[in-house]
């Protein structure tokens, strides 16, 4: 069924009301709270990279408060082990059987605190259930329920004793951002009430999960012109055949940013996708996805470089409104 100016309106409104809430906590970063809701109501996952210090777990518990669901936090250590994150078997001997009890995986929104931190076996035990919304458990899967986000940071420094991310990992968050440091007058407004300590704390819920559900199934029905689609398909197949990139997009990519799309376009109220949509989410969402090659990389070539190159050599469509 077509989304309706009236749904569309409504679902602008309570977009504003979740950045606003949100932005009692994380301060002057509208754009990167918008791009994580925009993550949560795609059904997709999140990765902070930056520096310590910016506020990573503050917008991430901040976002677990405004939602009036179960919430969850994962400290990844070397030592973490695959059961740690996703459950264990345990017998029971008074049933003489054995019984599931869900790891902190199982919550609406799971906070996966400096994740590259973690061995390579623990990272892996994400990627069934941030792909598939299942953890299987000797042959038994457990749903972990809807909405599911899993907003995972990691830091660009103190490398020692962390574990890379591997493409396919990675490939499972529709985004990567990054907060970055304050402007000015912002810093100066942290530094006046730097006795409020947990931040986080000043956002209280304000939308039920079903909520969330329900906003994600409107935007699924948004509508998009196939010359949008096919635009959105060249920029993909670009990165694929890029002289700088060693392993461009997959299909998993290019329907991630298609379904990022269609929310970004009702978060502005309109039924329907434009050009400019796919223009302004192809860096947060195609960028991560893409190897450079090692000269490249060694010469200064940055992922996000490679999409604008992209971007500008490609002419967008016309389009007309739905």
């Amino acid at each position: 069924m077509p989304v309706t100016q009236e749904q569309a309106a409504w679902f602008a409104d309570a977009f504003d009301k979740l950045i606003a809430n949100v932005e009692k906590a994380i301060v002057g970063k509208n754009e990167v709270i918008r791009l994580v809701l925009t993550a949560l109501v795609s059904d997709g996952h999140v990765l902070l990279e930056d520096y310590p210090g910016t506020g990573k777990t503050v917008l991430a518990k901040a976002l677990a408060n405004t939602l009036d669901g179960s919430t969850s936090r994962i400290q990844f250590t070397p030592d973490l082990l695959p059961s740690d994150v996703t459950g264990v078997q345990i017998f029971d001997q008074s049933k003489g059987k054995f019984e599931f009890h869900p790891g902190p995986i199982f919550a609406s929104i799971v906070l996966a605190d400096e994740i590259n931190r973690a061995s390579p076996k623990t990272q892996s035990a994400l990627l069934e259930v941030m792909e598939e919304g299942v953890v299987t458990i000797d042959g038994e899967g457990h749903s972990v329920g809807a909405p599911f986000l899993v907003i995972a940071t990691q830091n660009p420094v103190e490398q020692a004793g962390t574990y890379k991310l591997p493409e396919a990992q990675l490939d499972r968050f529709l985004i990567k951002t990054s907060l970055g440091y304050p402007d000015t007058k912002t810093a100066v407004s942290l530094l006046m009430d730097s006795a409020t300590r947990a931040r986080a704390s000043l956002v209280s819920p304000i939308i039920k999960p079903d909520s969330i559900v329900a906003m994600a199934a409107l935007a699924n029905e948004v509508f998009v012109e196939e010359s949008v689609m096919q635009y959105l398909s060249d920029i993909v197949d670009q990165t694929r055949k890029n002289k700088d990139v060693v392993l461009g997009v997959s299909m998993r990519g290019a329907m991630a940013l298609a379904r990022a799309v269609k929310t970004w376009a009702l978060m502005k109220g309109r039924t329907y996708a434009t050009p400019d949509d796919v223009r302004e989410l192809a860096g947060p969402v195609l960028a991560h996805r893409l190897v450079l090659d090692p000269e490249s990389d060694f010469a200064g070539v940055k992922a996000d470089d490679v999409i604008e190159r992209i971007l500008l050599d490609i002419e967008p469509p016309a389009y007309r409104a739905a």
